[in-house]
């Protein structure tokens, strides 16, 4: 009795420090993804390349198996992805070296395979919508579903910048913000609606990569239940035939 009430007390214990790190909830927008959508995955794959691989690495994905999947020929692959690799086995490597990314950032950006598994396509979709301007940050820029992110806002000239806007109050005698909306400040190269496209494109890729053999283990999923749906029948039709005889 005495442990169960030790590891219920450790239980709450853990569930309140995760929440104190957590932070206040934001909600996440829907990245309406579709992994499906081979044109989509090309373009998320050109994003990726253009503006995320040199800071962060890929490791667990090779350029052919991209290549196989986005339908993209190895020399389409050298021309259009190739910026930091020579063969097309190799993995997606970021072009800035660790070292330097620890001095500058503070830590290393962290590889991005799994990341869209790790986190889900709504928080990656909503992250890269999210900074805001924070002159108190050192990179001038801040982020509501990650307060105090290391990370740049990489897709600045595309975006834009844009205010954070705020509303405080009072609770237990402590002052909270509480995020309310948005407002474009610096316009970007896209309007609002094809920089939702962008980033849908890029998480799109990122989902793929976090497990590029997704649509292979479904297509082979449905052949199983079929043969277990087909193998049940003969089974029961077989138990009855075995056991018609017996009272």
């Amino acid at each position: 009795m005495i442990k169960w009430k030790w590891a219920c007390a450790l239980a709450a214990l853990l569930l309140a420090t995760e929440s104190l790190a957590i932070g206040p909830e934001v909600k996440l927008e829907k990245a309406d993804i579709d992994p499906g959508n081979i044109a989509s995955l090309q373009r998320g794959a050109r994003n990726f390349m253009n503006y995320c691989s040199g800071c962060h690495s890929a490791q667990y994905v090779r350029f052919n198996t991209i290549g196989k999947r986005l339908e993209l020929s190895d020399e389409q692959l050298v021309k259009n992805l190739m910026f930091n690799a020579d063969k097309t086995f190799q993995t997606i490597n970021a072009s800035m070296r660790p070292k330097d990314a620890t001095r500058w950032y503070g830590k290393a950006p962290p590889d991005l395979s799994l990341m869209a598994r790790a986190k889900g396509a709504d928080y990656i979709y909503t992250f890269l919508k999210s900074f805001y301007i924070d002159p108190s940050r050192p990179t001038g820029v801040n982020n509501i579903v990650l307060p105090s992110t290391a990370m740049p806002d990489v897709l600045w000239n595309l975006q834009g910048y844009q205010d954070a806007v705020f509303t405080e109050h009072t609770v237990e005698g402590a002052t909270e913000k509480k995020f309310q909306h948005f407002e474009q400040k610096i316009p970007g190269q896209l309007d609002a609606k094809d920089y939702d496209a962008f980033v849908r494109d890029t998480v799109n890729f990122l989902a793929y990569i976090s497990e590029p053999i997704r649509a292979e283990r479904r297509k082979l999923g449905v052949w199983v239940l079929m043969f277990l749906g087909v193998f049940f029948i003969i089974a029961s039709m077989l138990k009855k035939q075995i056991w018609k005889d017996v009272t």
